[in-house]
């Protein structure tokens, strides 16, 4: 089971990928990166981050989705596969953890 989060913030989709690059911690691997843009000031960008989870004993997966085509940048951010088990799938707070260190790296520039 995914979680899912997001939140808006005042800088554009590039700078907020590199704020979040440049805070993201050392034991997340980046797998992916990418940016377009669009035209216009308009930009699409994902960075997919993986973790090891000590507490439920696998990697858990952050994909970050930030874009600014309506006007305000959105950063999404679902977290996945930090549960160990078929059928409960409880991953000990890991998924929440992995997207609030994200939010806390953006805290600064976060839009209420």
């Amino acid at each position: 089971m995914a979680d899912k989060y997001q939140l808006n913030v005042k800088v554009n989709p590039a700078v907020a990928m590199a704020l979040i690059k440049d805070g993201m911690s050392s034991n997340a691997e980046l797998l992916h990166e990418e940016l377009n843009n669009l035209g216009d000031g308009r930009m699409i960008g994902t960075l997919i981050y993986e973790r090891y989870y000590l507490r439920s004993g696998n990697q858990g997966a952050l994909v970050i989705l930030a874009d600014n085509l309506q006007g305000v940048c959105n950063i999404r951010l679902v977290s996945a596969g930090s549960s160990n088990s078929m059928i409960f799938k409880v991953d000990w707070g890991a998924g929440k953890s992995f997207a609030a260190s994200v939010a806390k790296i953006l805290a600064d520039y976060t839009i209420e």
